[in-house]
């Protein structure tokens, strides 16, 4: 079984860290800069940046973030957010990450995830997915543009699909959990674990240790990712990593 991996997110606009609840009231938690080598220092795995600004100003703001970042870390970071093209890819990849996430545009156009696949190697492609429980359906739905669209497609049908067009990683967000601090939604990262082989990071509601804990016991998360816990210094990162090792979970 490979090491669960820890996995800091940084929501970045207009060249700062912000965090806020449900995409608003967003305050300022810092340069991404100097969070990203904090956390490369304290152990983090990767780390993902969220390009949440992506105006043509917000796509150069990020490309010169990522390049000052790079310089500062050795851990693996990918980027995400206004990524539409092969070509945005390259950009982001050039200037130093690791990896490109994509989401709303990998809906719109899914070809785009087996261009970059072809391109660059399925181990750069992340793809994110918002989903959401539908009630009426009794499974969950895939939504779009930052959560505000909602697309009528299944989310364990989308999963088995970017998968096999080449996707190498899943970043799996439940917009149910999200924010709450409650704990990771677990049916749903449980039933996305089982319907495919790529690793899932699961992402949405962490507020205690434990939640990682139980998202690693009791699914086929590979990662578990966080934002406002890390950067308000609710959680260290060190410290989560004792309580995982002491719980038995295999961590790096």
């Amino acid at each position: 079984m490979l090491a669960k991996r820890i996995i800091p997110c940084l929501d970045v606009k207009e060249g700062r860290v912000v965090k806020g609840v449900n995409f608003v009231n967003l305050r300022d938690a810092g340069d991404p800069v100097e969070l990203a080598a904090i956390y490369d220092r304290e152990g983090a795995d990767e780390l993902i940046f969220l390009d949440i600004s992506a105006s043509v100003e917000g796509r150069e703001t990020m490309v010169e973030v990522v390049r000052r970042t790079a310089e500062e870390i050795s851990i693996p970071f990918t980027v995400g957010g206004g990524i539409s093209s092969v070509d945005d890819m390259k950009k982001i990849l050039r200037a130093g990450a690791d990896k490109i996430g994509i989401n709303t545009a990998a809906v719109l156009n899914p070809q785009l995830i087996n261009d970059g696949a072809q391109r660059f190697g399925a181990q750069c492609i992340v793809v994110a997915i918002d989903a959401r429980f539908n009630e009426e359906w009794g499974e969950w739905e895939v939504y779009t543009h930052g959560g505000r669209k909602s697309t009528g497609i299944k989310a364990l049908d989308w999963v088995k699909e970017v998968e096999q067009r080449g996707a190498g990683e899943i970043l799996l967000t439940s917009m149910d959990a999200d924010g709450t601090k409650d704990g990771f939604d677990l049916p749903l990262t449980r039933a996305v674990c089982e319907a495919v082989r790529i690793p899932v990071i699961a992402s949405g509601g962490a507020g205690l240790s434990q939640h990682f804990l139980d998202v690693f016991e009791q699914t086929g998360a590979d990662a578990g990712l966080a934002a406002t816990i890390f950067h308000y210094k609710e959680i260290s990162i060190p410290a989560l990593k004792t309580e995982l090792r002491s719980g038995g979970v295999e961590i790096r």
